[in-house]
């Protein structure tokens, strides 16, 4: 009996867009919908399958489109829902599948059902937010931290109360125990399901139940996981009781509910920071009828070693719950860019890494031209969070994506929101584009193996033996040549025994060649081998 076909987000690739910074067509220094689409071309050319895109809902911007007023509409900064609907039908067209940012955890707080809830203490939507007495001192009630700086609790004098918001004041955090907020919201993503996207990315998908006691958070007694940046006054504090309740499970079930009720495969894919893997494989598996996928930060503060890397790996696929899916980002509008964390040969061997591993990999725009991360003067940041604490600003990985050498890398043909920063005019698609030995050239031949070779896109992952410094797997699937990947991340060469095979994809200079035995790889170099196929 053949097997049913795997769920399309199984063997996509995802390229994260923030619509801010994409292609400006109106002339006002910010991207647009229509500017995604007239690249979408682009973007399936690359070898991409399927477009995940940063919010462009109305907002006041006080944290650029997330803090938002109205979950089903488009800002008039970025166009309007004719213009979303061109770039669904466009991205249809090309195969492209179109995910949305979808923002549980909070509203702006200028949104009408907060000013609902802030305008008196018996308004029926009071509750659709988590409103508090102050503490006997006249503080807060707890001692919960925003992830932007400060307490997680604002005053409101109208009132005389502080209302819950886990990052800006502006933010103030919905309650999802209120029966009505989960139906309002529910709705917003029928709304969205309706007018044909193919799933959502879940922002703070972890923050949505806190303890219904509002316990404090006890000190931080024991380092996370995996390698993380360091947030400042944060870091001391376990946040056991400001995010991850275990109701979390029942608010997940019903959004996995409600999108298995449409055709297509509508995926739900959580981002959750939660670096204990079993608490973050629980969420999702054949058995858990909860989120399709979660987003896997692991690698994008690890030191810069294959044996770390490994680790990492290993660590993720022993704790995946049957029929639970891989992922692997390496960038996104949250982290300094990839070239600023791992150097710029490494790119190299990371975007083999990240295209060849058993999991559905995640793209952040730019990242395939090797895009700089920009330095931005202290009282130029736009960034709330950098702004509030300093050293943490976000500006720097989201500036304009540089399409050419004209004013402006030909994002706009007014002055950007951000700078542009490419200051050896070469990280650009035409100038990529025309350099056959580009991180973009590699980027889109690797894409193009991985379409080509049924192991590269749900083959199984099994580590194998590799000299010191040299991260080395084999994937294989049924009836299909076994590929083995080979990542020095030492500066020297090593010398490595493969079967027989022919190499097909190196990040440095070569065409495909023969091998068998014994090998050379140089340093800070990877090769991809294909084998014979099975029987």
């Amino acid at each position: 009996m053949a097997r049913p076909p795997a769920p399309w987000w199984r063997t996509a690739v995802i390229y994260q867009i923030y619509p801010r910074s994409f292609l400006d067509s109106d002339g006002d220094g910010v991207g647009d919908l229509a500017g995604i689409t007239s690249r979408l071309d682009y973007v399936a050319d690359l070898g991409a399958t399927a477009v995940w895109l940063s919010p462009f809902y109305p907002s006041p911007m006080a944290d650029f489109g997330y803090d938002v007023t109205d979950y089903t509409d488009v800002d008039p900064l970025f166009g309007d829902l004719s213009a979303f609907d061109r770039l669904r039908d466009r991205a249809h067209e090309l195969g492209l599948k179109v995910i949305i940012d979808w923002v549980p955890n909070h509203t702006s707080s200028a949104h009408p059902w907060f000013l609902e809830s802030r305008s008196s203490r018996g308004n029926p939507k009071r509750d659709w937010y988590t409103w508090r007495d102050a503490s006997p001192d006249g503080g807060p009630p707890n001692n919960w931290l925003a992830d932007f700086g400060g307490p997680a609790w604002e005053w409101d004098d109208r009132t005389g109360q502080y209302y819950l918001h886990s990052f800006l004041p502006e933010q103030p955090d919905l309650n999802w125990r209120n029966q009505d907020v989960v139906e309002a919201m529910h709705d917003t993503l029928r709304f969205w399901l309706d007018r044909g996207v193919d799933g959502f990315r879940i922002d703070a998908a972890h923050y949505v139940m806190k303890d219904p006691e509002l316990r404090d958070n006890p000190p931080r007694t024991r380092k996370p996981g995996v390698p993380t940046k360091s947030r400042g006054e944060l870091d001391l504090m376990e946040h056991r009781h400001s995010r991850g309740h275990p109701d979390l499970h029942e608010v997940f079930a019903g959004l996995r509910d409600l999108a298995d009720g449409y055709e297509g495969d509508r995926v739900l894919i959580g981002e959750i920071h939660e670096y204990h893997w079993p608490t973050w494989s629980s969420y999702y598996g054949a058995q858990c009828d909860e989120l399709h996928m979660l987003f896997n930060f692991s690698m994008l503060y690890a030191p810069w070693e294959a044996s770390e890397f490994r680790q990492l790996v290993d660590d993720l696929e022993a704790s995946l719950p049957e029929g639970a899916w891989p992922n692997y980002v390496l960038g996104n509008h949250d982290e300094p860019r990839m070239v600023h964390r791992f150097g710029a040969q490494a790119c190299r061997i990371a975007a083999m890494l990240l295209l060849t591993l058993r999991g559905t990999p995640t793209i952040y725009y730019g990242d395939e031209l090797g895009m700089l991360e920009a330095h931005i003067p202290t009282d130029q940041q736009r960034d709330p969070w950098g702004v509030r604490v300093p050293g943490l600003g976000r500006d720097g990985c989201r500036t304009p994506m540089q399409w050419s050498t004209r004013t402006h890398a030909g994002f706009s043909a007014a002055e950007p929101w951000l700078p542009v920063v490419d200051p050896d005019r070469r990280h650009n698609v035409a100038a990529a584009s025309a350099d056959p030995s580009s991180l973009l050239n590699l980027y889109r031949h690797l894409l193009h193996l991985r379409r080509r070779e049924p192991s590269l896109t749900l083959g199984d992952f099994s580590p194998l033996q590799a000299p010191s410094g040299v991260f080395a797997y084999r994937r294989s699937a049924p009836d299909a040549a076994p590929i083995t990947v080979l990542l020095n991340f030492a500066v020297e060469s090593r010398e490595v025994e493969v079967d027989e095979g022919t190499v097909i994809a190196r990040t440095g200079p070569a065409g495909p060649q023969p091998v068998a035995g014994r090998m050379t790889v140089g340093g800070s170099e990877g090769v991809v081998i294909r084998h014979r196929d099975h029987g």
